[in-house]
Formats: C-alpha cells, structure tokens, sequence
C-alpha cells in the first residue's frame, strides 16, 4: 500500500439535495494521512499557523500542503489549519496553568450539566 498515490481523488458527486456526497472511507484516510504528513513537516520547521506564516509553510512543507490541498475538501483544509493553532494555543494555556500550581479536578468542572436537560442548567 502506498500513501501517496499519482490518481488524483474523483470530483465529489452530486447528491439527490443539490449538494454533494461525503468522502468514503478511503478518501478519508487519504486526506488524514496528507493531513498527517503536512503537519509533521511543520513540526519539522518549528511552524504552528500555517495560515499566518503561509511564506515559510510553503518555503517548508509546499510539497506536503499541495498533497493536501489534492486530497482533502478545501473546508477541511482550513479546519485542520485552524484546529491546530487551537490544540497549540490549548496546550500552552493548560501548561502555563500547571507552571502556576493549579490542581486539575478530577471528574471534570463542579457543577457540570453534561446530559441534562437544556431547560434545567439555569437557576431559577
């Protein structure tokens, strides 16, 4: 099995609602695999927003970006762009919360109303 593939993914296919049908599951792990090896590229070069710092992206990792440009929904590209200055900016903060003595809570936030009813999270 290759990773990198010469045949370029075919034109997604219109669907019976005017819109377009979702990659299958090979497509999927091709795109997740570009994804994979951009992003370690810019791991590489010490680059965190491919976005803001596209000169030296593309100076760095333009063979990898173009691969996933090939293989991914352009609106996955973005997402995967800015998702990974959000997981960058994430862990800093959470680090920098450590670096400053605060105490994980175990079991998540005090209070939280994951599952409840949307009516009952609000005090009356």
């Amino acid at each position: 099995m290759t990773w990198w593939s010469s045949s370029k993914p075919a034109d997604p296919k219109p669907s019976s609602d005017r819109g377009f049908e979702a990659p299958n599951r090979s497509d999927r792990a091709r795109c997740w695999a570009a994804r994979d090896a951009f992003f370690a590229c810019l791991d590489r070069h010490g680059i965190v927003d491919s976005l803001k710092d596209s000169d030296s992206a593309d100076r760095s990792c333009g063979t990898e970006e173009k691969l996933l440009q090939r293989d991914c929904a352009s609106s996955w590209v973005t997402y995967f762009k800015q998702r990974r200055v959000m997981e960058h900016k994430k862990k800093a903060m959470l680090q920098n919360l450590k670096d400053e003595g605060a105490q994980e809570v175990p079991g998540g936030l005090p209070g939280s109303m994951a599952g409840a009813a949307p009516a009952s999270r609000f005090a009356k």
